[in-house]
């Protein structure tokens, strides 16, 4: 037997049915999701996670929901009052609602989570994929761009970016949003780059795929149908647990007074204009850093549940 015979028996043994309507890879991965839920719905961790990240989606979306405060208004007679049955977190030193800022800051922080982890997560798969997939010379072209952007900290490039171009009063709410999350996703899709190439490298020499090729499949049918969905399951992982870690660098931006500045209300915000006010005040820190801290745990917590869930080894 030829190895062209060889070649055409073995893709003619894994190639999908069209009776069935989908192929191996597209069976094995439902498979994968439907064992993965199994395992999700029995682990507490992720119905707690999920339950917090609910909450903190309506506040983002329907902060009206929680509050009818106007979070903007103060008064100065009101100034820094401790929790009241009229304000619940107290009030900040300009004599507005904490309670209300809190909720109506969960709007800015999750904005720019989920954006940048959307960003880094399209821009980082698709060059890993492309690495992963094509190989050669492009593979170690853009593992060495790669390499250049992951060998400069997240934090300190916001840094150097933010304070070469700030934003003020008077620039548009979007625009400091789009701003946060560009520089974040300048510096955040390395990761999901290398990750997604090793993925991809892995899956590429599996026998479907091979199978795939011998029957002349198109790059882009291949890529879409046998290698994505089975090499995307780590990089959704790492990028929900990286939506808790956005969160928490644009807040620390805006701690420094380079991120998202007044009149944008977010988490970060708030923290920076408690800072002064610490000691004889200290419930206007309180909140939104514990509010802050709850978003960011609730991220990490669904990440490592989906990472438990998609892993065998832990089954």
């Amino acid at each position: 037997m030829t190895d062209a015979t060889t070649a055409t028996v073995a893709a003619a043994e894994v190639a999908p049915d069209p009776s069935q309507g989908a192929g191996p890879g597209a069976d094995e991965a439902r498979s994968l999701w439907s064992d993965a839920w199994r395992q999700l719905r029995k682990n507490p961790l992720f119905w707690i996670s999920a339950a917090l990240i609910v909450v903190f989606l309506l506040m983002a979306l329907v902060p009206q929901l929680f509050t009818r405060i106007d979070p903007t208004s103060g008064s100065l007679r009101h100034v820094r009052e401790a929790m009241s049955s009229d304000h619940w977190f107290g009030t900040d030193k300009q004599g507005r609602d904490i309670y209300s800022r809190t909720i109506y800051g969960a709007r800015a922080s999750i904005i720019v989570g989920l954006l940048t982890t959307l960003s880094t997560t399209l821009v980082g798969g698709a060059l890993g994929i492309m690495a992963g997939y094509l190989g050669g010379w492009l593979d170690a072209l853009l593992m060495r761009v790669t390499d250049i952007f992951f060998a400069i900290p997240m934090l300190l490039g916001g840094i150097l970016f933010m304070a070469s171009f700030p934003s003020n009063a008077d620039t548009s709410y979007w625009a400091v949003v789009g701003k946060v999350v560009l520089v974040m996703t300048v510096f955040g899709w390395p990761g999901i780059a290398r990750l997604m190439r090793s993925a991809v490298l892995q899956v590429k020499s599996l026998e479907y795929v091979q199978a795939a090729r011998a029957l002349g499949a198109r790059p882009g049918r291949i890529i879409l149908g046998h290698v994505l969905p089975n090499a995307v399951a780590p990089v959704i992982v790492v990028a929900t647990i990286n939506l808790g870690a956005y969160i928490a660098t644009e807040a620390t931006l805006s701690f420094l007074g380079i991120g998202l500045v007044p009149p944008t209300i977010s988490w970060g915000v708030a923290i920076s204009d408690a800072l002064d006010t610490v000691r004889t005040s200290p419930h206007i820190l309180l909140f939104p850093s514990l509010f802050l801290s709850l978003a960011v745990l609730a991220f990490i917590l669904l990440g490592d549940a989906v990472r438990d869930a998609l892993d065998p080894k832990s089954r």
